[in-house]
């Protein structure tokens, strides 16, 4: 994978990762409503977070290496 299709794939993510924080402090606002799926965006959440940690970490190294 270039630096570029990172990058990319880094913006998409970020964008995704936005819009599931807002799901969740939708979600966290709107409570005791639809509390059974709070657990469900948390973990979704979590894991585009956990993933967007770990490209952005990639597109470290690969600048670092050039």
């Amino acid at each position: 994978m270039t630096i570029e299709e990172l990058t990319a794939k880094i913006r998409k993510l970020n964008s995704k990762a936005g819009q599931m924080k807002m799901n969740l402090h939708d979600l966290a606002e709107g409570l005791p409503t639809d509390y059974k799926t709070l657990m469900d965006v948390a973990a979704e959440t979590y894991e585009i977070y956990r993933q967007l940690d770990e490209l952005k970490q990639q597109l470290k190294q690969m600048e670092s290496a050039k």
